[in-house]
């Protein structure tokens, strides 16, 4: 019995090798355009389907016909941000770090690491869980909750705490299986999540009379349903396989992890932060500037994930050929992205000027929401379509594991420009400074990015010329070998 148990996972393995060797070839030798819309169309959805769940929750419990209600979704909203950058560190540095290690065919080294930072993603969880359940109130406070607000927050938070471990490890799973070329077995998971919250919101919300406690319950179930078929895509298409017993709390990991994920902690982070400091400038301009602000920046968030999906397309083509030192696909796909990314951004922004009222109204048709929003979502409009060379650069300097401008890039545009912005204007500008602060942020954002990636290319020119170097070196050892090697005798 143990030799045949033992014969079926041989059997298995090299089954797994062999897709594995296949997904290698496949990323390193088709045309690199083809590759990232390939990768790409399943990445979007996922984002695109991520950001309607979100934007589903503010919807329904936009119906209750309360601003304060409405303003309790975009104050978590800040939770879910912290979530999410937890689950992105961990998933964004191991994924990198495994998109690498394939390209290098170094298997088992990334199954380590799979299964490493999963568990460490679902430790970190379990602490935001507890912390925040010790510290509700002040938490909703530190969110931006008004009194007004509060009741409805703290109702929100308590529910969303509770599903915090395994979405911190879905956001991980998700990571690692778009890393390795597998975005379907992701999609799949992130968007029967969805379509499971949104089928809940209403149920819950009015048909059981839960209000928006129902909304919150919504969010974890779906979010629950998510991590089961997300663990199950990992068994599937030669994918790592996360074995417990490979569970590493090695300072290697460590290492790796926060050199890979430390930019997309700074971003998501920072996004969070953004967003309090959003609710704080806006907050003194009343309910109504919190929820328009609330579904404007729902709404730009929902656009932008379709470039973050764009992008994450281009991170397994990028991993897979740096690891491999074929440096021109690299240069080929950012450029791919960047051309095409901008030219949907235009598309969206000249949509959003011209549909801003009827955008805002669809989640909150109040005249003073509407009015407020409509300022603002025009003026992030005008600026919108820089977003993408800057976007885009972030991706590949984190997946390439320059970790310093990586980082750099990733806080600039929520975080080096927009706190100061949202902070500061207001005092000048009144609620113009609110509704310009993200206009702001982006023409910054752009021409400090423009500058780094300079010097980023430039390295990867100098990387480019010494492994030419290298092989041409190895060539000529190899050929000296071959000539100078003493003659076998021959044999009758």
């Amino acid at each position: 019995m143990y030799h045949n148990h033992h014969l079926h996972e041989t059997k298995h393995l090299k089954e797994a090798n062999l897709l594995q060797e296949e997904k290698y070839h496949h990323l390193t030798t088709e045309p690199v355009g083809r590759l990232v819309c390939e990768m790409a169309v399943p990445t979007i959805i996922s984002m695109l389907v991520t950001a309607a769940y979100n934007l589903a929750d503010t919807f329904f419990v936009g119906l209750l016909h309360s601003n304060a209600a409405t303003g309790a979704v975009g104050v978590v909203f800040s939770l879910m941000a912290i979530i999410q950058a937890t689950g992105f560190f961990f998933g964004q540095g191991s994924g990198n770090y495994i998109s690498r290690q394939l390209g290098r065919h170094q298997t088992e080294d990334a199954e380590t690491m799979a299964i490493s930072a999963v568990a460490l993603a679902f430790l970190a969880g379990v602490v935001l869980l507890v912390l925040g359940q010790i510290f509700l109130r002040p938490l909703a406070l530190l969110l931006g909750s008004t009194d007004t607000i509060l009741p409805y927050a703290c109702d929100y938070l308590r529910i969303i705490l509770l599903g915090a471990p395994y979405m911190t490890a879905s956001f991980v799973l998700n990571n690692q299986l778009r890393f390795q070329g597998s975005a379907v077995y992701s999609m799949i998971g992130i968007v029967a999540g969805a379509v499971i919250n949104v089928g809940l919101d209403p149920l819950l919300i009015f048909t059981f009379r839960m209000g928006i406690t129902g909304a919150a319950l919504a969010t974890i179930i779906g979010q629950l349903c998510s991590f089961a078929l997300l663990l199950l895509g990992c068994t599937q298409g030669g994918n790592l396989r996360l074995h417990p017993k490979k569970i590493r709390f090695t300072r290697h990991i460590f290492k790796e992890i926060l050199r890979g994920g430390f930019p997309s902690l700074c971003r998501q982070s920072l996004m969070a932060v953004s967003t309090i400091c959003l609710n704080v400038a806006a907050g003194h301009y009343g309910d109504a500037a919190i929820a328009a602000m609330s579904v404007v920046n729902r709404v730009m968030t929902t656009a932008n994930s379709a470039l973050i999906g764009f992008g994450q397309g281009f991170q397994p083509v990028c991993g897979f050929n740096y690891g491999a030192k074929f440096y021109d696909r690299v240069r080929q796909g950012f450029r791919f992205c960047v051309k095409w990314g901008t030219v949907f951004l235009i598309v969206v922004a000249a949509a959003g000027l011209i549909f801003a009222p009827q955008l805002i109204a669809v989640f909150r048709n109040d005249p003073e929401v509407v009015s407020f929003g409509t300022r603002a979502m025009r003026c992030q409009c005008i600026t919108f379509p820089l977003a993408a060379y800057a976007l885009v650069s972030n991706m590949m300097t984190q997946t390439m594991g320059k970790t310093l401008p990586a980082t750099i890039l990733a806080a600039a545009r929520q975080g080096l420009f927009f706190i100061p912005a949202v902070m500061l204007m207001p005092l000048w500008l009144d609620q113009w400074g609110v509704q310009l602060a993200q206009s702001m942020a982006d023409v910054g954002s752009f021409a400090l990015t423009l500058v780094m990636m300079r010097r980023v290319f430039r390295n990867l020119r100098e990387e480019e010329h010494a492994a030419m170097l290298l092989r041409h070196h190895r060539q000529s050892s190899e050929e000296y070998s071959a000539e100078n090697a003493p003659e076998m005798p021959e044999t009758l």
